[in-house]
């Protein structure tokens, strides 16, 4: 049975303890800076709970640790685990900077254990639905992808880390519309990106009068709390062979929400909403008239991104290889990308994306 320590014991940190208990591992550690935290989690799961990271990781109990912190304190964290011998789950991002990814990724280099990075959606029935139809070559060759992580109003609380960004390191391009861009370049096979566009815009979470009819963010006051980062984000990258990608992410912004993916083909197109278990393919045909054919793919209701991914970490902790997808190197290009749009929403031109010494050694090898 694989010993599992979870570090930081909200939300997040509870449903990955849930489902590798589900999986049959055994969580047998918690760490978190609450106290009120690591009571609750100590109760469910009867597990030894530590005030910091550096107890847990050397906990002879614990073989494989899940970070799902702030993003500012995954390196220290990620790098102790990996310098320890534990194999390590990173929720996403990698980390809130592009410089504090790259450390990581160093780590894992170094460490024997092996490093993964939560983007859960990939692990969803409608991206595997995609991918099968897409071995089988039913799209042809992949042109564009539309990606939307689109709230209407959806800013998380004012004043939390999510808002601040010596912790999160940016607002809503980091915290969901990384899920629509890892999904993008995962759909196209992780092209070679020559050039990113993009721009973000802080529009709503500084305002005194923000409607959220919702309540998504509780006790709102612009004034008092912490409020420096991007509410929504527009960005298109470029690929070397022609491939595009389309981006529009926002915790608020006046249209429909919309986790809408859209992929297409040169023989057919696909769509479906991210993390969704249906799947829509886009044909046309000639059979008899010309037609269009829009076949429905229903998934299975009980599949959920997260227990796949878990169950995915779990298997290669103990078969002690690395994992297939959802490598640290693919979550660096993600965080390449995002540091991208910034800085070309800073400067108000396209940046050109040139590939660091590390991915031209790795692209040499392919």
């Amino acid at each position: 049975m694989i010993g599992v320590g979870i570090v930081g014991l909200g939300g997040m940190g509870t449903l990955h303890a849930r489902s590798v208990r589900d999986l049959g591992a055994d969580v047998v550690a918690g760490a978190d800076l609450v106290p009120e935290q690591r009571r609750r989690f100590a109760d469910e799961f009867g597990a030894v709970t530590y005030e910091t990271h550096e107890e847990l990781v050397v906990d002879d109990a614990v073989d494989a640790v899940i970070v799902t912190t702030p993003n500012r304190f995954h390196e220290p964290i990620a790098v102790a685990a990996l310098e320890a011998g534990r194999d390590v789950l990173v929720e996403k991002p990698l980390a809130h900077t592009l410089e504090s990814a790259e450390r990581i990724v160093d780590a894992a280099a170094r460490a024997d254990g092996i490093c993964m990075v939560g983007f859960h959606n990939r692990y969803a029935a409608s991206m595997a639905m995609f991918d099968e139809q897409h071995a089988r070559g039913r799209f042809g060759d992949l042109t564009h992808v539309e990606a939307n992580y689109v709230r209407r109003r959806g800013v998380p609380g004012p004043g939390s880390w999510f808002t601040d960004p010596e912790l999160a390191g940016g607002g809503a391009l980091l915290d969901i519309g990384v899920h629509a861009l890892d999904l993008a370049l995962y759909t196209l096979d992780f092209p070679e990106i020559v050039e990113v566009s993009g721009v973000t815009r802080t529009t709503f979470g500084t305002r005194e009068e923000y409607a959220d009819p919702d309540g998504f963010g509780d006790n709102w006051d612009a004034e008092a709390e912490t409020y420096d980062v991007d509410d929504s984000v527009s960005a298109f990258v470029r690929c070397a062979d022609g491939q595009t990608i389309s981006l529009e992410a926002a915790w608020a912004t006046n249209r429909q929400e919309s986790m809408d993916f859209r992929v297409r083909g040169t023989q057919a197109g696909a769509q479906f909403d991210i993390g969704d278990t249906n799947l829509e393919i886009l044909e046309t045909g000639t059979a008899g008239s010309d037609y269009y054919a829009d076949v429905d793919m229903t998934g299975d209701t009980t599949v959920t991104g997260y227990a796949e991914q878990d169950e995915a970490f779990l298997a290669a902790v103990a078969a002690g290889t690395a994992p297939e997808t959802n490598t640290v190197e693919e979550a660096l290009t993600v965080q390449r990308v995002i540091d991208a749009i910034y800085r070309s929403s800073e400067s108000g031109r396209s940046v050109t994306l040139a590939e660091s010494p590390r991915e031209t050694a790795a692209r040499a090898k392919r």
